[in-house]
This record gives C-alpha cells, structure tokens and sequence, in this order.
C-alpha cells in the first residue's frame, strides 16, 4: 500500500492506494477520527453495488458505524439536480447530522454526485472518496464536485476536498474494456500536461495497463494522483496553474453535452478533446510531430481521436459557449507547447474551433 499527500494546510488529505482496502475501510475510519455517533452515507451506482457495497458496509459494520446506502444508475445521467435531490432526501430521512460522513464508492460520476451532497448538505459534512475506476483516479483528487445542466457539464458545483482517498486497485479488475481505456485517456493527460518520461511510459506500457497488470497500474496510477496532487496544491481553486488540467476538456465537454451524456464516456470525449488541443497548437504554429505524437499515444490506448461525424458543428460550439471558459467569443483553450509541457490560451476563436472539428470528422475513427 502506498500513500500521497494532498498538501493543501489545513485541508490536507492522503490518497491510500493499494488492493484490499474496501475491506479496510472501517480502520481507514477509525484512523481518522471518523465519529461512530453519526450516520455514514454511501452513494453508489447499480453497476458498482452488486460488486463492492456489502463488503464496505461489512467493513464499517464491524467497526462500529451505521451505514445507510442510496444506489443511482450508473452513467452519466445521474449527475443531474433530480438525483442529487434524491440523494439529499434519503440523507435527511436518515438522520445525517453535521458529524456524519457520505462515501462516494463508484467512478467520477458517483464521486462528483455524491462530493456535491457532502458539500450542500448542512452546508458540509465530511467526505470520502472510494474510487473503483481507473478514470477517478483524476476525479477523485483535488475536490471538484459537481452535476450537470442539460446545457452543460459541471455547471453547478463546488470545491470541496474529501477527508481522505481509499483507492483499492483490486476493484479495478471488474471494469469493462471500455472503461479501462477510457480511464486511462486521463493518466495519458497527465504525462501530456506535466511530465513527458510518464507520457512516454504510458506509451511503452500501454499492453500492460489495458490488461490491467498491477505492477504497473499502480505505478501509473501513483504517477498520475502525484502529478495533480502537485498541480492542485499549487492552485486548489483553478485561478492559474489548476486549468492545465483541463487539457482536452474544453471540446471534450461539448462533445458530452451534444450526445448527451451518455453517448460517450468522458474519457473518449477527452480524448478527441487532446487531439483537437494539438491540432489546434500545431495551426498556432507548434511542429507538426506533437499532434502525431499525441494521436499516437491515445490511438495505442484504443482511444478515439476523431469528430464523430454525426455530431453537428454547430452544436458543439453551442455547447462551448454555455462552458465556464467561454466568454467574449473566445475560448480558453489548454494547448500543448511540446510534450509534457502545455500553456493556457484565451484566445481561441470559434473559428478555430470549428477549422478543427472539420479536420478530425476527415480523419478515420479508431474505435
């Protein structure tokens, strides 16, 4: 088992990364100083209860905390105001008080739901991250939560930071193909964003990741927390630095929107989102070898990095425009310099934009 810290003073936080830990959680709890008095709240989805919430409920059972659940369906969808209610009702039904804690046990969706509840219910209550999906090992960190409007993707949200990350890669073993390959559109953006030997590595490691070898996803997975938690300390509230993140979000959003959050799975979308980023660096004036590389690096990940045809220009730059980074028809844009290395750009223009999104429909699909 390995540790990272969060270091961000007071709401600092450690991200436990190891296999076995789900059935560890009520020490996790205790070690933390986690009350027996209050409720616990979990808030997982009908894909990830049938294989993890008895043996996380079993765990702080016997530990001595009462456990209550609520189930969502799985996907996308559930990020919505009405769920959140519903979730907010069975909170308040159960009794939660101020000294409770809600766990979210699932990938990003559930974790952004379920954060989003901490953060609102009694104006905060403590939080728990239990990822079991490659993909949250981004969304897990940094304390981003939110849901979405039919108009756009975490529109109406919070920071709030989690008490703790129990991150038990055993759980990873029961995710789909499709799954794994889209989570690990994430650890590829975070050798592109940061560190170019990681992004290189993931290349080279791709066979090993995709079957999910340990050695080597606990390494990526450590690389990839250790590269945000770097990022999010230096900037918890995206005012600067944190926005590199966000490298292949921009479109990758709209791209959710327009199928409407179900169609593609975030990591698919991000990952056309890179390509179009380096195209649009590349028409900025970059070497034409970054956006190769970059195709490069997804396509061995099976990753999609070209526009679906059917999705219409116009509603993809519509749905940018309801974007948080959208404002005097210009863009913010996070665009690659060279590999390992990108810069934030604020003036992109739509016509950019849509010169991109007619290349990649011309390019072949690879997935």
């Amino acid at each position: 088992m390995r540790t990272l810290e969060v270091d961000l003073g007071d709401r600092s936080y450690p991200i436990y990364i190891g296999g076995g830990l789900l059935e560890q959680a009520g020490a996790y709890f205790e070690r933390h100083g986690l009350t027996k008095k209050s409720p616990v709240l979990i808030v997982t989805d009908t894909h990830v209860a049938p294989l993890h919430l008895q043996k996380v409920e079993a765990s702080l059972q016997s530990s001595g905390y009462r456990t209550i659940h609520h189930i969502v369906e799985a996907g996308e969808p559930s990020k919505s105001l009405a769920v959140f209610e519903e979730v907010m009702t069975t909170a308040i039904e159960s009794g939660l008080d101020r000294k409770s804690s809600v766990v979210a046990l699932g990938g990003g969706v559930v974790g952004d739901l379920a954060g989003f509840v901490a953060a609102s219910y009694m104006r905060g209550v403590n939080f728990i991250q239990m990822p079991t999906t490659i993909l949250a090992h981004d969304s897990s960190v940094g304390g981003k939560v939110a849901v979405n409007h039919r108009l756009a993707k975490n529109m109406i949200g919070a920071f709030y930071q989690p008490e703790m990350v129990l991150y038990d890669v055993s759980s990873l073993q029961t995710l789909p193909d499709r799954e794994v390959r889209a989570g690990l559109s994430e650890m590829v953006k975070h050798g592109l964003i940061w560190d170019q030997q990681f992004a290189d590595w993931c290349g080279d490691n791709a066979g090993k990741l995709l079957s999910l070898d340990t050695e080597a996803l606990e390494y990526g997975l450590i690389q990839g927390c250790e590269i945000k938690a770097k990022v999010v300390a230096a900037d918890e509230r995206e005012q600067g630095l944190r926005a590199i993140l966000n490298l292949g979000h921009t479109l990758g959003h709209a791209i959710e929107a327009t199928g409407g959050y179900g169609e593609y799975l975030h990591g698919e979308a991000i990952s056309i989102g890179m390509a179009a980023a380096a195209l649009i660096a590349v028409h900025r004036g970059r070497e034409a070898a970054l956006y190769e590389r970059t195709v490069e690096l997804l396509r061995g990940f099976g990753l999609p990095t070209a526009m679906p045809e059917h999705l219409e220009e116009e509603q993809l730059i519509s749905a940018m425009m309801h974007d948080k980074k959208f404002t005097e028809n210009k863009i913010v844009f996070v665009l690659p310099v060279q590999l390992g290395k990108v810069e934030i750009v604020s003036d992109v223009t739509l016509d950019e934009v849509r010169r991109v999104i007619a290349e990649l429909k011309g390019e072949r699909q690879n997935v």
